[in-house]
């Protein structure tokens, strides 16, 4: 079977790394080789920008800045880890990817659509997931579960606009590519989340 690209999205505190832990044993149980891996980050550099973008010390980058870093950091993780992979034959589950940059930095901060699309095509070529698995949940809620982890980093200290914005963003691109995203209700109990991921898995299998 050949790789795929699967991506996990979803405001503050929605449960994207435990739906990532899961999926990927799901896929591994079926004996698929399968890189699990997140953004920003991924790779050495991209982790270091990442630091940069989350730290609350000193200065914080400016929208622009912002989002260069992010296409910066997203290069690299393509070049180094993702593209690699792919090619071998894995399937690599990413905790987050372009969808938030247009969520995060579009919507939200209030970038152009246009400017970041500009982008995705200039460092991805034709590279888009697969998959985009959307966990949704009201702000309210996943702020209150980031807040309860500890300290928090610079994008959970925005206010509450913020993160509607950010949601808002989500469900938008949900709507603009209904073929590529699902949508899981992440204010469920975990039972019923990994049921609704188990029955993902299930289709992708039986259209294989």
């Amino acid at each position: 079977m050949a790789g795929r690209f699967i991506t996990i999205e979803g405001g503050e505190g929605a449960g994207k790394s435990t739906a990532q832990a899961f999926l990927v044993d799901r896929l591994e149980q079926r004996g698929l080789s399968v890189v699990p891996t997140r953004e920003p980050g991924g790779t050495p550099l991209a982790e270091a920008i990442r630091q940069t973008l989350l730290s609350v010390d000193g200065e914080a980058p400016v929208e622009m800045a912002e989002l260069l870093l992010v296409f910066a950091a997203r290069a690299q993780h393509l070049a180094k880890v993702i593209e690699p992979a792919l090619a071998a034959g894995k399937w690599v589950v990413c905790d987050r990817f372009t969808d938030a940059t247009y969520a995060y930095q579009g919507e939200a901060r209030g970038l152009s659509s246009g400017l970041i699309s500009e982008l995705e095509t200039l460092v991805q070529g034709a590279r888009r997931p697969d998959t985009v698995i959307l966990m949704d949940m009201a702000p309210k809620t996943g702020m209150a579960r980031a807040r309860s982890r500890g300290v928090l980093d610079r994008f959970e200290r925005e206010d509450a606009t913020f993160y509607e914005r950010v949601r808002q963003g989500y469900l938008n691109r949900a709507k603009l590519a209904p073929d590529r995203y699902v949508v899981v209700n992440a204010e469920q109990d975990l039972p019923s989340v990994q049921r609704s991921l188990d029955e993902l898995t299930e289709r992708w299998f039986d259209v294989s």
